[in-house]
């Protein structure tokens, strides 16, 4: 890596840039990056050291031809790098493949000695090594920070055990599990440890497990203790001593092996779909479900009731009804999302079985960041659809690119809540150590940075990669081997050609490219619209504001009864600058040395009466299309959002408005690309939703009624200044939709080599926190501490 100029540079970039106090971007700002600068200091003040993660999973390489055959690539990242670069496939570095068919299981250590000999010579130096941005030899080290698994492959690696009593390795001998006599299972209840020792949530009975609640959260083990338990033969928590103990730091990094989100996220997503919508096998629900209950002494009325041919199980707090799993799934089947967004919703729902199927883990994702909250908001009793709610929530917050340290305690403390009301309104099978996990996972936060560095999806993709590299089916590793091998190859000898982009990597030119996707339609247009959009380029050119405050004055002047009414002198300004523009530029260009430059020229004298109208049209690397386009389409790429200051009045009589920064939602019907003969601007004319179509509910949901049309007056918007949005029908309020948010994909260093830019992805409605959960006991409460679901459907078994 440092045999290339701009890629040595690249893997000192943590060390050039600016942080930000109490913000969280990068590994480089977590306790767990400054720990090593601490302890070894002489490590630390070599930026160029790296800092490294290793991921390792299995994969079938022969894809559908045979289902057994296991191949298990090491990879290792580097997170010197800038954040849109350390988790490409560009800086992967395959270091081992171990072949199949079989897995390695508890036996992986025997195929990672060779890699963790070389780790032990990076951290002790590797001298003469060549740095070719700064030209000179230096002696390199690294360190490996955690590994990154899914959880069966963290038991195999950590060597701790991942099922039975003792599966959480956090929480180690103390972790709270009980076993269901008829599910014939582990379940993970008892989260109400976690909660402040004078919480109401500890001394309710019947609610919970039947019993108060009085102990304290374990303490996590550090690795001097899981050290020590492992070479004193402790073996209840595990099952070996794990072989990366052999390196020299190991023991004293807080965290060793990563929680993996991704697979998290599923699991859970699985399991809250598949016991909503009874899917076989994902449902948590049945007759040894009920009878745990009987078991447990809680929730009694649930019990099973037997008949001669069929068992009747009395519909829970988590059971639908057929109107409202139609309802879930009919939600789900009208959902159009952005190009790039995730998979067509459309194709994984079964309208006949009421059911979803085939979800991905990326779709899973998808539904927990923003698309379940959505479909549930008209099933359910309110303190079991907010229980659900609090968790998407929860995932949304913790998948934030930037993260704030001083809000990591709330988070917690809210997911702890979140985890007892599930707790409330859920059988104990639900939760498996999955659910159990999701408690943890602040505190991974807090220690190694924001998450989208430790998940699977990076390495998920680069599996797909290798696999796509097997042409022998008999030597599928020798072929992933031989085409990795040639791949670098070639990547070296790039970097001594000019012009030539390389595989791994987006290309840094495609966030800023903005050009039609489709034909044009050459159209005279009516004045009255263009000098609305011409004007509106015309206010939002840097180059135009000295003259718009040349304009003011002279109104102010030539009209001075006017001077302090604020409506009155901007609507007079907007009605007559376009042609004092014109004149005041002809005016100033008869003169020698007038600075006025070519594109104030061409934008004082306007733009062509003939404008090419688009359907669609990419704006830094984001399709945009218009209505129409959308609406024969299976995507949606018409929806935005503006933040603008504009004048807001009190009332249609206020003559002295304010300016202040206002949302405004709306959808593109036309793409319109001004001609100004020497460049051309592309703008978008929009219906913008009236302020009376707007609304904000409990839960931080943006509603919008898009039959309601104001703004007629400024219809128009330069397309470089507007995000992408979509909208979803809102099931609970027919004929509104609820406003979702495009995340961004890319990262790129838009603001300069110190400054991370464009990373935070803000999903709109989960920026008010969590829903109230005060008064849910007394809704509870209301309703005579019952469990049985009135107006829903028994649920009978053959």
């Amino acid at each position: 890596m440092f045999q290339s100029h701009e890629t040595a540079k690249s893997l000192t970039w943590h060390a050039a840039r600016k942080s930000i106090d109490g913000q969280m971007s990068h590994p480089a700002d977590s306790p767990s990056w400054k720990l090593l600068d601490d302890k070894w200091p002489e490590f630390g003040n070599e930026p160029r050291n790296l800092r490294l993660a290793l991921s390792s999973d299995g994969f079938n390489p022969h894809s559908s031809l045979s289902s057994r055959y296991s191949c298990w690539p090491v990879i290792l990242v580097t997170y010197n790098l800038p954040p849109w670069l350390c988790m490409k496939r560009k800086f992967m570095m395959l270091t081992l493949l171990i072949s199949g068919p079989k897995q390695p299981g508890n036996d992986i250590d025997v195929y990672l000695e060779p890699l963790i000999d070389d780790l032990k010579s990076l951290w002790v130096g590797i001298r003469g090594v060549y740095d070719a941005h700064n030209g000179e030899y230096f002696t390199l080290r690294a360190a490996l920070m955690w590994t990154i698994n899914d959880f069966p492959a963290y038991g195999n690696l950590s060597g701790c055990v991942v099922k039975g009593y003792k599966a959480c390795p956090i929480c180690g001998d103390d972790t709270p599990s009980h076993r269901l006599k008829n599910g014939h299972k582990i379940c993970y209840i008892g989260h109400r440890k976690w909660l402040p020792i004078n919480h109401p949530y500890r001394r309710q009975r019947a609610a919970f497990n039947g019993k108060p609640e009085y102990g304290i959260p374990p303490e996590p083990l550090t690795g001097e203790e899981v050290l020590h338990m492992v070479e004193n033969g402790d073996r209840v928590c595990w099952k070996k001593k794990s072989i990366f103990f052999d390196l020299e730091y190991w023991k004293y990094l807080p965290v060793r092996h990563a929680l993996d989100v991704m697979h998290i996220e599923k699991n859970v997503c699985d399991s809250i779909i598949g016991t909503l919508l009874e899917i076989p096998g994902k449902n948590k629900d049945g007759i040894a479900a009920r009878l745990d209950l009987l078991n447990m002494g809680v929730k009694t009325d649930l019990q099973p009731e037997y008949g001669e041919r069929r068992t009747r199980l009395p519909p829970g707090p988590w059971n639908l009804s057929r109107a409202e799993k139609r309802e879930v799934c009919n939600s789900f089947y009208g959902m159009k999302v952005p190009e790039g967004y995730s998979s067509n919703i459309k194709n994984l729902v079964s309208l006949q079985d009421s059911r979803l199927l085939g979800l991905k883990s990326h779709d899973c994702h998808t539904l927990m960041q923003q698309l379940l909250p959505v479909a549930i908001r008209s099933v359910l009793e309110k303190p079991a659809r907010y229980a659900i709610t609090r968790l998407c929530f929860f995932f949304n917050a913790i998948c934030a690119k930037t993260v704030d340290v001083s809000k990591l305690d709330k988070l917690e403390e809210d997911v702890v809540v979140t985890l007892c009301l599930l707790e409330k309104y859920f059988p104990p099978s639900f939760f498996d150590i999955m659910v159990h996990l999701v408690v943890h996972l602040v505190r991974e936060v807090r220690l190694c940075g924001p998450v989208y560095f430790r998940w699977m999806y990076p390495f998920e993709r680069y599996m797909k990669v290798l696999k796509r590299y097997v042409q022998n089916r008999t030597r599928p590793e020798g072929c992933i081997a031989e085409r990795y091998i040639a791949e670098e190859a070639v990547e070296f000898c790039t970097q001594h050609l000019s012009d030539v982009s390389t595989v791994g990597v987006p290309s840094s030119q495609k966030m800023g490219v903005s050009k039609p996707l489709s034909g044009c339609t050459v159209s005279v247009v009516d004045q009255d619209l263009l000098n609305q959009a011409h004007l509106y380029v015309l206010e939002n050119t840097e180059e135009v504001l000295p003259y718009i405050e040349q304009h003011m004055i002279h109104i102010k002047t030539a009209y001075p009864k006017f001077r302090k009414r604020t409506k009155w002198l901007q609507d007079k300004h907007n009605s007559t600058f376009i042609q004092w523009l014109r004149f005041k530029v002809q005016s100033e260009l008869e003169e020698d040395n007038n600075g006025v430059s070519e594109n104030l020229r061409w934008l004082a004298a306007g733009p062509n009466m003939a404008v090419p109208l688009y359907r669609s049209y990419l704006i830094k690397g984001i399709k945009f299309n218009i209505k129409a386009q959308d609406d024969v389409r299976t995507t949606q790429n018409s929806g935005v959002y503006l933040l603008a200051q504009t004048m807001q009045v009190a009332s249609a009589k206020d003559k002295n408005p304010i300016l202040s920064n206002m949302g405004f939602y709306g959808v593109i019907q036309e793409i319109w690309d001004l001609d100004y003969q020497k460049f051309t601007i592309p703008v978008f004319r929009c219906d913008w939703i009236d302020s009376s179509g707007l609304v904000v509910d409990e839960l931080g949901f943006t509603l919008v009624d898009l039959s309601k049309i104001g703004h007629r007056n400024d219809q128009f918007v330069l397309a470089s200044q507007v995000k992408q949005i979509f909208f979803v029908d809102d099931p609970m309020h027919r004929g509104w939709s609820v406003v979702l948010s495009m995340p961004n994909r890319e990262y790129n260093d838009v603001i300069g080599d110190e400054v991370l830019g464009d990373v935070i992805i803000e999903c709109e409605p989960f920026t008010r926190g969590m829903p109230n959960v005060d008064t849910f006991d007394e809704l509870v409460g209301e309703l005579g501490g019952q469990n049985i679901r009135d107006g829903c459907e028994d649920i009978w078994i053959e």
